[in-house]
């Protein structure tokens, strides 16, 4: 019976693909980032220009002055090397670009919070302190939720969170 062999190749990520549409961006001998950003600082407007031109195929915006043009390729070298903003919030910054009003703003950035902020159900948050973990503490008693310590306290069954006071009444107030 024929053996067949397959290779397994790297598949190149976007770090792979930016190096090879930027070869003249970083050089081959490997520079640290630090040393790449101090070397963006002593270069004057003319070099952040061709540094520009390096790194994005194309002119800067002959308005952009050099504090600008420098904040931008150092970002450039950071996303690079350490990773891009992820895409929600690249999406975000988009839609707040072309969203000028305040209210607007103020919805988009709520609703992006939110959303981060949301507990998909089932999901159990647990705390740590001191190097320990877990439950509640009262009267010398260790509970699993606060719902069982407002019911060790009261005798009848409570949200643990809104018999303690943790729930935001402009929320609760909001959705009722």
């Amino acid at each position: 019976m024929a053996r067949t062999h397959t290779s397994l190749q790297k598949q190149p990520t976007r770090r792979d693909t930016v190096r090879r549409l930027r070869p003249v961006a970083r050089s081959e001998t490997k520079i640290s980032l630090n040393d790449e950003i101090a070397h963006l600082r002593d270069l004057d407007v003319k070099g952040l220009r061709a540094r520009w031109k390096s790194m994005f195929r194309r002119e800067p915006p002959l308005d952009l002055p050099r504090h600008l043009l420098f904040a931008v390729l150092a970002y450039r070298l950071q996303a690079d090397e350490l990773g891009d903003l992820a895409p929600d919030t690249m999406r975000l910054l988009k839609q707040l670009a072309s969203n000028g009003t305040t209210s607007g703003v103020m919805q988009l950035t709520a609703a992006f919070d939110r959303r981060r902020t949301e507990l998909k159900p089932g999901t159990i948050l647990t705390r740590e302190w001191n190097g320990q973990t877990g439950g509640f503490a009262w009267n010398g008693k260790n509970y699993d939720s606060l719902s069982k310590v407002a019911f060790a306290i009261t005798g009848t069954k409570w949200n643990g969170p809104r018999f303690f006071g943790l729930r935001d009444e402009t929320l609760v107030e909001a959705t009722a």
